[in-house]
């Protein structure tokens, strides 16, 4: 549950809008929220939407892209050895 304090002007315009369209206010604060979060979705960059989740789960080893032909060779030899 969340309660808000509108300007007066925007107050009006809300029950304008309401009495026009026969919706609730609270219909249209939520509808209008929810193009507001799609809109500042869209604006963020994918780096952004990702920042957090970057080298989160690393794995320390710096070099897994110039070595992984190696190491699935030596994987491939140990599974196939016996």
């Amino acid at each position: 549950m969340v309660s808000l304090r509108l300007p007066q002007e925007l107050e009006d315009k809300l029950n304008v809008v309401s009495s026009a369209k026969n919706i609730t206010k609270s219909e249209i604060i939520k509808q209008a929220l929810a193009a507001w979060f799609s809109d500042y979705d869209r604006t963020q960059s994918p780096y952004e939407l990702g920042q957090d989740l970057f080298g989160k789960y690393g794995s320390s080893k710096n070099d897994l892209s110039k070595t992984y032909k190696k190491r699935l060779k030596d994987k491939l030899h140990e599974k196939y050895a016996h």
